[in-house]
């Protein structure tokens, strides 16, 4: 079952966070909004109807992701809990176990050829190019770009260049005889090898995962696809051959989704590969050239274009929008509306009232009990009297 408006919005999602990620400074966040980013894509695969390939996606996902979430948290406890990686840079000769992993991960999720990333992503943007989506292919490609910019972006402000990380300066002006370039806490090191045995097993996944669905037009067989083939089939199956409800059908009753011949679209796909790989490959150059060869030209365009790189800083403000629409307008309904209205002058003022009504009523039966014996047999005579009233009244 295929949906465009799941594509829009998996394709503008993708789009979107992919430029939130080209401008943010904090190496989780980066990660992050990459992350949102991939998931777009999958979501784009889902509206073409390429289940499996948003699968496959998902799955060589899941192993150069977490090897980047861990290489970022291998370089925060190296830095001693920095995550701003305006304050890193020159960690590559530190943590070399971790720099490579991260480079390995990096590469794979923008798409150079040969790696995980290149399979999955490159068979959701040939689904959609294929499908006539020509548009929302190019939002794809553009997304790719993207990501190969904002990844190597983020490697080269951590890894490479000057070291900007806390002591660096101060070690500059130290003894001769004292070690060189060491932060006031120490000089970063690796992970301890539990954890780099881990970065290490993920690095090899991004590289190998892919190798499960290598396309046809590469002389393969996706393996990957053709296995979740009968799960898609059985979910999504064409018009029932016979009358009767849905729920009592059986897989046999139906029609199984036609399946694209493979050697059909092979020299497009081929072609699309190529492109790709090209973008991949031009997105690192880029953030070599702004983040590593020229890293005056990235601040210069931030304050020839501040809105821009304002509105991309805070993240199209949509957490803002969200808390002016969603969030305040929930506080002032629950604070005046439910707290100090409902709960404050119905459920208090319930309680409240019927405790002062109890300690009424006490104050004048207290006026009762006064210990004289005239006042108790006036009392009773007067219930004696009211009590016989009431019967002659009947």
């Amino acid at each position: 079952m295929k949906s465009r408006s799941v594509a829009i919005v998996g394709a503008a999602t993708a789009l979107f966070a992919g430029t939130i990620g080209l401008v943010q400074n904090d190496i989780k966040r980066v990660l992050a909004y990459s992350t949102v980013s991939q998931l777009g894509y999958m979501f784009l695969a889902m509206g073409m109807g390429a289940f499996g390939a948003g699968i496959f996606h998902l799955y060589t996902h899941a192993f150069f992701k977490a090897c980047l979430f861990l290489g970022s948290g291998a370089v925060i406890h190296a830095l001693h809990g920095e995550q701003d990686i305006r304050k890193m840079g020159g960690l590559k000769k530190y943590i070399p176990v971790t720099y490579w992993t991260f480079v390995i991960a990096s590469v794979a999720i923008a798409g150079v050829p040969f790696l995980s990333g290149f399979f999955s992503k490159d068979e959701i943007l040939f689904e959609t190019f294929v499908e006539g989506h020509q548009l929302l292919w190019g939002l794809g490609a553009l997304t790719s770009l993207l990501t190969a910019t904002y990844m190597f972006r983020l490697v080269h402000l951590t890894f490479h260049g000057e070291e900007r990380f806390h002591g660096a300066e101060a070690a500059h002006h130290a003894p001769a005889h004292s070690a060189p370039h060491a932060p006031a806490h120490g000089a970063p090191h690796d992970a301890p090898w539990p954890m780099a045995s881990a970065l290490v097993v993920l690095a090899l996944g991004s590289i190998l995962a892919g190798y499960v669905g290598v396309p046809h037009a590469l002389g393969g067989h996706n393996n990957f696809g053709a296995w979740l083939t009968p799960v898609f089939n059985a979910a999504n199956c064409g018009q029932p051959t016979t009358t009767g409800e849905l729920a009592g059908m059986t897989i046999a009753e139906c029609t199984p989704v036609e399946e694209r011949d493979p050697a059909e679209h092979a020299g497009t796909e081929l072609a699309l590969m190529i492109v790709s790989s090209l973008i991949a490959l031009a997105g690192i150059g880029l953030a070599t050239y702004l983040w590593l060869k020229h890293t005056e030209i990235p601040a210069r365009m931030a304050a020839k274009y501040p809105g821009v790189h304002r509105l991309l800083l805070n993240k199209y403000y949509v957490d803002e929008v969200y808390d002016a629409t969603i969030v305040q307008p929930i506080k002032v309904v629950s604070t005046e509306g439910l707290w100090r209205g409902f709960d404050v002058k119905v459920v208090d003022g319930a309680v409240n009232g019927a405790g002062y009504f109890v300690s009424g009523m006490s104050i004048v039966l207290r006026l009762l009990q006064n210990g004289s014996v005239k006042t108790y047999a006036a009392s009773m005579f007067a219930g004696a009297v009211a009590i016989l009233a009431f019967y002659l009244w009947r």
